[in-house]
């Protein structure tokens, strides 16, 4: 027998808060330190009275910020003594995430999962494939100044239209079907408008998803005016892009764990641009949100664009819009049958699941492709930098090999020594391309050990700069013109110089003047400045012609084409100081390369290749990056404005996406994920 001082000696009050509607105090337990977490839930919920489900429920300790969801663990092995704060409460709570199509939806999300498997599940409610290539983001304080300035002004705010997806098996805090990533368990689409195909409407009615609301999220709604790009966040400079991007959250804890409180908002976003195995018949959703997310990109100058490259964006635009009235009325009648067509990667891919007919789309012979590397050869002109007079342009024989360019006085003296010979892999491409003035640009940024050695070739025509461009971009991924990439490579730039050259087309663009068409709607504010209404009407309507005849969903593919041709997409900007350096540069991250940034001028300084990457980590200390490269090249630096973890996760994640297999797609190696970007902190 124990008497009842020596019991008195083992135990101590704690002080628990329950969070729900019927109890109002604090709760005292008397317990001891090898009570497991289990246990004192159960002395809780008996101690309550209240008969319900509390199997959502888990102790959140407030002053450690964090979930005791071990439930087989003691209170000594947690640390919980007297002192503790725990809040008995729901993992599962409401959230409202902001679409890239800037929908708001509200729906139950776990926060005490990691923020990788929370959007895990999110997509699975949203039905959007392919769940890694997206995150949470944080709006920064920086990028909503604007629109409170705004709010402050206006009469009458605007309530927001929420589309409420509580009532999912997943937001009600049961497990996800895991199935969503087969094909056989994912619905199907119509490729040309995007509609769930009847056969499959079933599951929309087993989830979140009716059909009505799968259209809101497989459909475009262009509603956007000028007034309301007016309110928003406008990047202006390089340090306003970085501040775009401060806010990711960290996907190795959880939402509670970085402060994120029940019915907040947060933004849904594709953090990576990588779109892997993009399919018509299953990614509506998935495809119309990555083109709403290039869109607003484009719109609010957070990607810079030429003026013909922002009036084929608005072409597009309008042939979306136009086709989203027609849909509304019918089904679209065009053929198709992509049922048996097999997958390739990426938007081109998806493309070809439209039957959209390219030439040299075939697979060459792959014998042939690994005994006979293809060359080049050809007379262009070589353009030197900061000497920029006609007199500095002058005409070489080129000839390009593998991965490198070698160019000569003329071809007779090909079979000697070159003038010089630029290896290109690791360096950036950059198109200067005008069509209507006839003028197709190649600019090379080469690492040297000092820098960036700068190379401008001009070619004559599209035909050459297409093949000369397609090489040079698989030569600066170590790839050769062997590679069976090459040819819709060379496939996709023709697309897209014929999409800029409308004066070839002379069919008459009739839908969009169908439609109620307001052009300042499809193009940005900067655009809308320089050109009357009229003009900007005309030269979109122009634009339109040789893309009238596109599908809906091959518009917003097109459009998410030309999006990546772009030089600065999939760049995100962050601020940071390298070690050594008394001012404060810029850092891109893209999916196979870290570029340094001049902040001032906006030029690049050094490019470093993921390929070259030895290892990264974070002395978490100091908060400072260090990276390793091949060749004894080691870089380290602080970030400034946000978060070093972000950058530290950005490069694992990209290195993750690419171990991405078709043998291997129905799973996600999430332990792989959180070794690559969790870090040790």
């Amino acid at each position: 027998m124990v008497s009842s001082t020596e019991y008195g000696s083992h135990t101590w009050d704690l002080m628990l808060t329950v969070d729900h509607q019927q109890v109002e105090e604090e709760i005292p337990l008397q317990v001891t330190g090898d009570l497991h977490v289990g246990g004192l839930m159960l002395k809780l919920v008996e101690k309550i009275k209240i008969a319900q489900d509390w199997s959502d429920y888990a102790f959140w300790w407030e002053q450690k910020k964090c979930w005791l969801l071990k439930t087989h663990w003691t209170l000594d092995k947690y640390g919980v003594q007297a002192d503790a704060k725990l809040i008995f409460t729901t993992q599962h709570k409401m959230l409202r995430l902001r679409l890239p199509n800037m929908k708001t939806v509200r729906l139950k999300v776990s926060f005490s999962s990691m923020v990788f498997r929370a959007v895990s599940d999110i997509c699975k409610m949203l039905n959007i494939r392919r769940s890694e290539e997206l995150s949470l983001l944080k709006q920064s304080e920086g990028t909503l100044k604007k629109k409170k300035k705004k709010d402050k002004n206006s009469k009458e705010p605007a309530t927001e239209d929420v589309l409420n997806l509580c009532n999912s098996p997943v937001s009600s805090g049961l497990p996800a079907n895991s199935g969503l990533y087969s094909k056989t368990m994912t619905p199907v689409y119509d490729p040309a408008s995007g509609s769930p195909a009847s056969s499959t409407i079933t599951w929309f009615s087993d989830g979140s998803l009716a059909e009505q609301n799968c259209r809101i999220l497989a459909f475009s709604h262009p509603t956007c005016s000028p007034e309301m790009l007016a309110e928003m966040y406008q990047p202006r400079t390089l340090a306003d892009k970085a501040k775009l991007n401060a806010g990711w959250l960290d996907s190795s804890r959880s939402l509670m764990e970085q402060d994120v409180l029940e019915d907040d908002q947060l933004l849904l976003r594709f953090k990576y641009y990588t779109f892997f195995d993009l399919n018509p018949k299953y990614d509506a959703v998935r495809i119309n949100q990555i083109y709403e997310q290039a869109r607003w990109a484009i719109l609010l100058e957070e990607i810079d664009c030429t003026e013909e490259e922002m009036l084929i964006f608005a072409a597009l635009q309008a042939r979306t819009r136009a086709r989203y009235h027609v849909s509304k009325l019918s089904l679209s009648s065009e053929t198709q049958d992509s049922t048996c067509e097999p997958e390739v990667d990426e938007v081109e891919a998806a493309l070809s699941n439209l039957e959209v007919t390219l030439e040299g789309g075939n697979k060459s012979n792959i014998l042939e492709d690994i005994t006979d590397i293809p060359k080049l050869a050809d007379n262009l002109k070589l353009v030197r930098p900061k000497k920029l007079a006609l007199k500095a342009i002058k005409t070489y024989w080129f000839v390009f090999r593998d991965t490198s360019i070698s160019y000569f006085k003329n071809k007779e003296s090909a079979q000697g020594e070159p003038i010089e010979k630029l290896n290109l892999k690791g360096c950036e491409v950059v198109p200067d391309v005008n069509v209507a003035a006839k003028k197709f640009g190649i600019k090379l940024l080469i690492p040297v050990a000092d820098g960036m050695n700068e190379v401008y070739l001009r070619c004559d025509n599209e035909d050459q700069y297409a093949r000369w461009m397609a090489a040079c971009v698989l030569a600066s991924k170590g790839r050769t013109m062997a590679d069976s990439s090459y040819q819709p490579e060379v496939q996709k730039i023709l697309s897209f110089l014929q999409m800029k050259n409308w004066t070839t087309c002379s069919q008459a663009a009739s839908e969009p003047e169908n439609v109620d068409m307001k052009p300042e709607c499809f193009v940005s504010p900067r655009y809308t400045k320089k050109f009357k209404s009229k003009q900007l009407t005309a030269r979109i309507l122009e634009a339109h012609q040789n893309v009238s005849q596109m599908s809906l969903v091959e518009a917003k593919l097109r459009f998410i084409q030309a999006w990546q041709s772009l030089p600065e997409f999939g760049l995100s900007y962050y601020v940071v100081r390298f070690k050594g350096s008394k001012k404060d540069d810029v850092l891109g991250v893209s999916y196979n390369r870290l570029i340094r940034i001049d902040m001032a001028t906006g030029d690049p300084i050094t490019t470093w290749r993921f390929s070259n990457m030895k290892q990264w980590n974070v002395n978490w200390e100091i908060r400072q990056v260090a990276i390793e490269f091949d060749q004894n090249v080691s870089i380290a630096f602080t970030c400034v404005g946000a978060d070093c973890k972000i950058i530290h996760e950005y490069i694992g994640g990209y290195i993750f996406l690419s171990t991405r297999s078709k043998d291997h797609n129905e799973t996600l190696d999430e332990e792989l994920f959180h070794k690559l970007t969790g870090g040790q902190e």
